[in-house]
């Protein structure tokens, strides 16, 4: 349905100004900082975000050392954000950045679309926010406000809805604010018209303008479909410590945490005796265990179910098959037990090793 939504412009403007939110990447909206700062944003709440942000700029000061950075040093920055090709995708173009726009990011609506991550959200905001190029920026935050105005219940999550969407908005953007415009739609889709439970509709100063306010449809707008139930994955973690080092492994260069450390298991959840068993058969024999609990960890598409084991050896064989990684070669600057796990101390996992947060609730067991 078409919308005309030009009224809204000087009633958003009119509330950002008073209502606006102090964001580290607003004080100073230099490309570099709201890319950075948009990328971070993807899947992750802006309260969590500020200290990653302000520890990944002041690391990583511009776009070149951005793509310079060495790939261990770059997830241990991003460790706790989760979704780890964002950050792998940021350095990918920050690379193209450097070779081909001499380290700047272009003031190019359509060039900032075909670096790496960047989709039309993106580069909208850097477009808007940093060069002041009337762009829109449309996600989940600006459609729920926008079809609700509207009374609409399209689907959203149609890309022929959000592509229509992107076109009223081109049409009515002020080309003087047209970052403030997108950013007071950021700010009224998280902290008014809200994702999650009722909005607050008395807040909103667009309330007189709002059909599904009129009509009291507020929640039943936007329309998305049901989402397909998570895939149910079990595991059993393995806390594996010999002489105050513990056991960690690559995952496979694709797939689900593609090469990033974790800590070793085994498909399904097993007993301490049947684990037990595993570990006699392996040729261990001198080992204590003792169960850490159940965990879960709930990624886009799949959920862990997790129960954890801490095994403390006092010796290792030579050959280990619960730990295999193809990595190992790599890492012959540390030191190794068997052929398969590399063994570092709690300082070294702490300080130069990326664990997803995914063994986060493991991980607090290495003291």
């Amino acid at each position: 349905m078409n919308y005309d939504y030009s009224e809204t412009v000087e009633y958003l403007l009119d509330w950002y100004d008073l209502n606006k939110r102090f964001l580290p990447w607003r004080e100073n909206p230099k490309p570099y900082y709201v890319w950075v700062s948009e990328i971070m944003l993807q899947q992750t709440r802006v309260e969590a975000v500020k200290v990653y942000f302000e520890r990944f700029i002041t690391t990583l000061t511009s776009i070149k050392e951005l793509a310079d950075c060495e790939e261990e040093r770059l997830l241990k920055l991003w460790e706790g954000l989760g979704y780890y090709n964002r950050v792998r995708n940021l350095q990918k173009a920050a690379k193209i950045v450097v070779e081909e726009y001499n380290g700047q990011m272009p003031a190019d609506y359509n060039k900032l679309l075909q670096l790496p991550g960047i989709g039309s959200y993106t580069a909208g905001a850097i477009a808007s926010i940093s060069f002041q190029i009337p762009e829109p920026a449309v996600d989940g935050n600006v459609l729920r406000v926008m079809k609700r105005v509207a009374g609409s219940f399209d689907d959203i999550t149609k890309a022929a809805v959000k592509k229509q969407m992107e076109n009223d908005l081109r049409e009515i953007i002020p080309k003087e604010r047209p970052g403030d415009f997108n950013q007071s739609l950021m700010d009224l889709g998280a902290t008014v018209c809200i994702p999650n439970g009722k909005p607050l509709c008395d807040k909103c100063p667009l309330m007189h303008l709002c059909m599904a306010f009129s009509k009291g449809t507020q929640m039943m707008i936007p329309v998305k479909p049901e989402k397909k139930p998570r895939k149910i994955e079990d595991r059993t973690i393995l806390l594996m410590e010999f002489d105050s080092r513990y056991a960690i492994r690559k995952r496979d260069s694709k797939g689900l945490l593609a090469r990033l450390w974790e800590l070793p298991g085994i498909e399904g959840k097993i007993s301490s005796m049947a684990l037990e068993e595993i570990l006699h058969g392996e040729g261990y024999r001198n080992f204590t265990i003792q169960p850490l609990g159940e965990g879960k960890h709930i990624f886009s598409h799949i959920e862990w179910h997790m129960v954890g084991y801490h095994i403390k050896f006092s010796e290792i064989p030579q050959q280990n098959i619960i730990c295999n990684s193809d990595y190992v070669a790599e890492y012959n600057g540390y030191e190794t037990v068997n052929t398969d796990c590399i063994w570092v101390s709690r300082e070294r996992i702490n300080k130069e090793f990326t664990l997803p947060s995914a063994f986060e609730i493991y991980k607090k067991f290495i003291i």
